[in-house]
């Protein structure tokens, strides 16, 4: 057995990139041919109009892109099923029905599941887009709409490996999806609803509302407070500033930071200087149904750690530090 080197093991994996990339860029190049533009938006319209569901199917290394599409197709707003096409023809054609579109994914395009497979979706009268890497192929010739995924050579030395192929294939299939998404006009509150787990699902769900502190947590403060009870409160509520207010409104905000500040200029007496002589009299305040990921975005542009929240008539409802966000996993 020959013995790389760490040397030849980037050599190759540069090279595998390079083979890989080129074959998208040739794929990219067919967009600018006319009879593949045309497949190409014929077979997104057709999904689009779609009453059933669109059924991905494939075998072996295609099955595996054929089930990630579906599922990206699932995730972004187009109604999709992953089925095995040898499966298919032993017992799971039952999944079919009239009105379906079978997205069938094949390097060879003649595979004998894929064979016995055509004939019995033409007699469901199932709509067939192929994404086929063997334009000669039995696959391409009967699909209603075929889409070229051929490529010049694998990226495995003995070009044998699905490995370009597989790339290309997978490409195509969030083209098609993401050019359903758009059509569809599908948001990403719409996204959220079909991710409303883990941290993708806070960044797309969780509002400020949702983990603010509230109530008697909030920090507050009037403008003619004294030192001592600006620091007390500051200490009290343990989020590193107080809000400041003005007969109820928002006047202004006081961090931990600028009561350092301030003694640090060693002044002679401390006790006549009030809250509405040391606050920040133009606070970022944000709304309670901010999202909260957009509260960070804030907080990161504006180099500050807490945001007050206020309501439409300027009262603090709220007070959110980015320690609280950073436990939410944003």
């Amino acid at each position: 057995m020959k013995k790389n080197s760490g040397r030849e093991f980037i050599l190759s994996g540069r090279k595998v990139v390079s083979i890989e990339k080129n074959s998208i860029e040739d794929l990219q190049k067919r967009f600018s041919q006319k009879s593949f533009s045309s497949d190409f938006s014929n077979a997104v319209e057709l999904i689009y109009k779609c009453k059933g569901k669109v059924v991905v199917t494939g075998i072996g290394k295609s099955g595996i892109i054929a089930s990630k599409i579906a599922a990206t197709f699932n995730s972004t707003g187009t109604y999709a099923f992953f089925l095995n096409s040898a499966d298919s023809i032993h017992g799971d054609m039952g999944v079919f029905r009239k009105g379906d579109v079978a997205l069938i994914i094949s390097k060879s395009g003649d595979t004998h599941d894929i064979k016995q497979l055509i004939p019995a979706l033409k007699l469901l009268s199932v709509k067939i887009i192929s994404i086929v890497g063997n334009i000669p192929s039995d696959l391409y010739g009967i699909s209603d709409i075929s889409l070229d995924a051929s490529v010049k050579k694998e990226a495995c030395p003995h070009n044998l490996a699905p490995t370009s192929s597989t790339t290309v294939a997978l490409v195509l299939g969030d083209a098609i999806a993401v050019a359903l998404l758009e059509k569809r006009g599908f948001t990403s509150d719409n996204f959220a609803m079909v991710h409303p787990g883990g941290n993708l699902g806070k960044r797309l769900l969780l509002k400020v509302n949702d983990i603010m502190s509230k109530d008697h947590d909030i920090p507050v403060i009037s403008i003619d407070s004294k030192l001592k009870d600006v620091i007390y409160m500051i200490s009290s509520k343990r989020l590193g500033c107080t809000c400041v207010t003005e007969k109820s409104k928002i006047a202004g905000i006081i961090t931990d930071g600028d009561i350092r500040r301030l003694l640090e200029k060693n002044l002679d007496d401390l006790y006549d200087i009030k809250a509405g002589d040391i606050m920040n009299s133009k606070p970022k305040i944000i709304s309670r149904d901010m999202l909260a990921i957009s509260a960070l975005e804030i907080m990161e542009k504006n180099k500050i750690t807490q945001l007050i929240v206020g309501d439409k008539s300027g009262k603090p409802v709220g007070m959110i530090h980015m320690h609280r966000l950073i436990e939410e996993g944003l």
